[in-house]
């Protein structure tokens, strides 16, 4: 005669069977390295907004996670958890793709600019090789000083763009050509005082 097991006990071991939930942590371990990846994308800089978005999804995942963790094993599941990781993973890929784009589109805007920059001190720096030195040699000097900055904090553009931050770096080239064209014109109106006084109509005659 054989003996039968009460349903109550197949049902319970059924439910424990059930809910020995595992974590996902392939799955969620793909969704961290998918952000991580994003961010190593420039995601941060060109996308930054739904870069926060993805942190978040992201810190709302691990949460989950460990808050299942902490449950007993009848009541875990991950299930909640291992949806957050398929977005998280899913939206970090799309985001990382188009913080690639920008951040190509940002490095040849940083690339024109640093160019227009360069070419704008050049210009400077000829024109303060003609400036007058006579009774405005002060201001001549100061003039000439402000190039030669202006020369120097190319570098810093040039640094900028070695680290890949090409915001900032047509952000200062930008600065440095409105500066240049700024001395420029300091310097063409002091050539102008000169060729005014250098001019036959003001001499008096005797």
């Amino acid at each position: 005669m054989t003996s039968r097991i009460p349903a109550s006990v197949l049902i319970l071991t059924i439910l424990i069977a059930g809910g020995c939930a595992k974590p996902p942590s392939e799955k969620l371990e793909a969704a961290e390295q998918a952000v991580k990846q994003a961010h190593e994308s420039g995601a941060n800089l060109y996308a930054p907004e739904e870069y926060a978005k993805l942190e978040g999804n992201l810190a709302a995942m691990k949460q989950e996670a460990a808050d299942q963790e902490d449950k007993l094993a009848l009541f875990k599941d991950y299930g909640k958890a291992e949806q957050l990781a398929a977005t998280t993973a899913t939206d970090a890929a799309r985001i990382a793709t188009e913080a690639s784009q920008k951040k190509e589109e940002a490095k040849t805007a940083a690339l024109q600019a640093q160019q227009i920059a360069q070419e704008a001190v050049s210009s400077t720096l000829e024109l303060v090789a003609k400036a007058p030195v006579g009774k405005d040699r002060a201001a001549i000097e100061a003039i000439r000083n402000d190039a030669e900055a202006l020369k120097a904090s190319l570098t810093q553009v040039q640094a900028a763009l070695d680290q890949e931050d090409y915001p900032a770096a047509q952000t200062q080239a930008k600065a440095i050509d409105e500066k240049s064209r700024a001395v420029s014109a300091e310097i063409q109106s002091a050539l102008a005082k000169v060729q005014k006084r250098k001019s036959p109509t003001s001499t008096h005659k005797n």
